[in-house]
């Protein structure tokens, strides 16, 4: 598909995505909520370790990416990881840079992050056993195409009702197919059909308490192997 730079209106600061009206993270709190729905849904960082792959629907402005590489960090960055990301609508890095400015305790990592991040579709190394890689393009093509498997899913795209293309059956039974034995995702959404989509690709599924004005979300684990 064509690239195209993600289109953005700002509403107290935050980017809102204009083709889906959208918010790209919380308006309450953007960092509270990727600790909660991405990292607790997963049991990160307790899991860290080994040669550890986290993949992710929508990357957005990086804001899940930070905070999980700060979780690997604080953890005492055992083992390597990668952290591989599908996104459609990559923004710009000016308009990155100014919807990260929302989160300074993240601000050093950010900066080292803008200093590299171009949206080529090309990995690039953050730090030592740290790889970030963005494939740009629609993941109901790039993710069925991807040669790897994720021990941990961040289901992040816009809201279904807007974003309904990024919650379809099939692309969630491709990311059931990309999950290693034991593997598991989350999403903020708590809907039926995301819940039952997530069934039908192989997880098993639990409704938890979710983030702010959100009562529930979803996390999902793959059995383990025999």
């Amino acid at each position: 598909m064509t690239d195209q730079t993600a289109k953005l209106d700002w509403r107290d600061g935050v980017p809102i995505a204009t083709a889906f009206d959208d918010p790209y993270y919380s308006l309450d709190n953007g960092l509270d909520e990727t600790r909660h729905v991405f990292l607790d849904g997963n049991d990160l960082p307790a899991r860290f370790g080994g040669d550890f792959q986290v993949a992710e629907l929508g990357f957005g402005t990086g804001l899940n990416f930070l905070v999980t590489w700060a979780a690997w960090r604080d953890a005492g960055q055992r083992g390597a990881l990668t952290f591989t990301s599908f996104e459609a609508f990559p923004m710009a890095k000016g308009d990155m840079g100014a919807a990260l400015t929302h989160f300074p305790d993240l601000g050093p990592m950010a900066d080292e992050f803008l200093q590299v991040w171009q949206p080529d579709g090309r990995p690039v190394k953050l730090a030592e056993g740290l790889t970030l890689h963005v494939i740009i393009g629609d993941a109901r093509e790039t993710v069925p195409a991807w040669q790897a498997k994720a021990d941990a899913w961040f289901l992040d795209g816009f809201s279904p009702a807007k974003n309904p293309q990024l919650w379809e059956p099939d692309l969630l039974r491709a990311v059931g197919t990309h999950t290693k034995a034991g593997g598991t995702a989350a999403t903020y959404s708590a809907a039926g059909h995301i819940r039952r989509a997530l069934q039908d690709a192989g997880f098993a599924v639990t409704r938890t308490a979710g983030f702010g004005r959100k009562r529930h979300m979803t996390r999902a684990r793959m059995p383990d192997a025999e």
